[in-house]
């Protein structure tokens, strides 16, 4: 794997590491299944991009992908808690709404940002090298967005989050409204899912209404993959794991992307296959460590 493949996939993995975060918050953190990130990536795109075009500031765009997407999450979860639909058929209905939601923002189905300003631009006025300023900046990010979730799962509104998702009706019990906790927690989700997508069409120059396939999966991958090699005790391990595995699972991606045997070759269309065995693999690890670990003992 050539030093360009792995700044690109450590780039990526920054990046979608807040999409990651995001997911962590539902399956992890509230145990709510959402499917909804697969529409509120390309959302969080979609207004970022035309909001650009708009004239609007970069930075401020992201700021509208966020309060987007945090509007999605709270869709899934009002169908869920107020409809009382399933909330996983609850999540699948927004992202399906989501579709026609995001073609119609960007009236058609993808926005270019060719010659556009974006949230890296001041940077590179200033000469610093593109491959050394986007790995940086969305580090920053990345890290601060950390930082923030983590020490929000430390308050009180977190901790009840974290209780609603562990034991819903102990939390009830002490007078916690549950159906507030989801609502909050699924926007916060979806709005870093959102932030993640306005990010990434800033960095490709464009937003498209397919980008968000497969974003579900990839999210899954990179939590599972993080709390499998870095381990998942406590919050701010944890969140520091999930935020790892993302730039871990982009960069497997990278190698198995360019690996040879022979005549075969890994293809891009073969995304979907690695990323399933690299979760399957995610999944087996702890019983085989339980297994050989026993074993020793």
């Amino acid at each position: 794997m050539t030093w360009y493949a792995i700044i690109g996939a450590l780039e990526q993995g920054l990046v979608y590491g807040i999409m990651v975060l995001g997911v962590y918050l539902t399956f992890r953190v509230l145990d709510f299944p959402d499917l909804t990130v697969d529409g509120s990536l390309p959302l969080g795109a979609a207004v970022s991009a035309v909001a650009i075009t708009k004239g609007v500031d970069p930075f401020a765009s992201i700021l509208l992908a966020a309060c987007a997407g945090f509007a999605a999450g709270m869709v899934t979860a009002l169908l869920n808690t107020k409809l009382k639909i399933l909330h996983l058929l609850a999540s699948i209905l927004t992202m399906i709404a989501l579709y026609s939601i995001n073609i119609r923002i960007m009236d058609g189905p993808n926005v270019s940002l060719l010659g556009a300003s974006t949230v890296l631009d001041p940077f590179m006025a200033a000469g610093t090298a593109g491959y050394v300023v986007a790995p940086v900046m969305y580090g920053l990010l990345a890290v601060l967005i950390t930082g923030g979730i983590v020490w929000f799962l430390h308050t009180e509104l977190g901790q009840a989050m974290l209780a609603t998702g562990d034991n819903p009706q102990m939390i009830r019990s002490l007078g916690v409204n549950t159906h507030h906790i989801i609502i909050i927690g699924v926007g916060l989700s979806n709005a870093l899912v959102a932030v993640s997508g306005a990010l990434v069409a800033q960095n490709q120059g464009a937003s498209d209404v397919n980008m968000g396939i497969g974003t579900i999966i990839a999210g899954l991958a990179s939590v599972i993959l993080g709390e499998t090699v870095f381990g998942s005790t406590g919050v701010t391990r944890t969140c520091i794991a999930v935020l790892l595995g993302s730039v871990l699972y982009r960069l497997a991606i990278a190698m198995a992307l360019g690996l040879k045997l022979g005549n075969f070759a890994v293809t891009p269309s073969d995304l979907n296959l690695i990323t399933a065995l690299l979760v399957v693999l995610a999944l087996m690890a702890p019983g085989i460590k339980r297994k050989f670990g026993g074993r020793a003992k």
